[in-house]
């Protein structure tokens, strides 16, 4: 029983490995066009993101950061043009953001876009294991995992 353990720990070492690598492999591939990775990020993030929750501080709330650097990412992409002011979340404080029609034709270079293709041509039960598999992960390593 011993070995077993030792056996799953020691294949969950290598995949942890590979999981890192895998995780520096895109924040590297993350500085290009002129952008840093949290700016493709933030991008990404507002090109999902619907009526009040396309705010800064939804942003920062999303990411697990701290509002100040987020704030400083938001306005660095407006500056640039790649977002724009669309008016208040509500109660008149957070300002709501849109991507600019530069926005959404830099995101058509996004270095994420070669992962979307791999994952996308798995099957869905690799999929869907991945998915299951990524949950906890993110939860952990965001810290909101009960088992910490």
């Amino acid at each position: 029983m011993a070995a077993d353990a030792e056996l799953r720990e020691g294949r969950a070492a290598d995949l942890a490995r590979a999981f890192e690598l895998a995780s520096r492999l895109v924040h590297s591939r993350s500085h290009a066009h002129g952008l840093y990775p949290a700016q493709w990020s933030a991008l990404r993030y507002f090109t999902t993101a619907t009526g009040e929750h396309r705010t800064s501080v939804s942003l920062a709330r999303y990411q697990g950061l701290a509002f100040g650097p987020v704030a400083r990412t938001v306005r660095t992409l407006i500056e640039r043009g790649f977002l724009r002011k669309a008016g208040s979340a509500g109660r008149g404080r957070a300002e709501v953001v849109e991507l600019t029609e530069s926005g959404e034709q830099i995101l058509l270079q996004d270095p994420l876009a070669p992962l979307v293709f791999v994952i996308a041509g798995l099957d869905p039960q690799a999929q869907a294991g991945l998915a299951g598999a990524l949950a906890p992960i993110v939860r952990a390593l965001a810290g909101n995992d009960p088992s910490d």
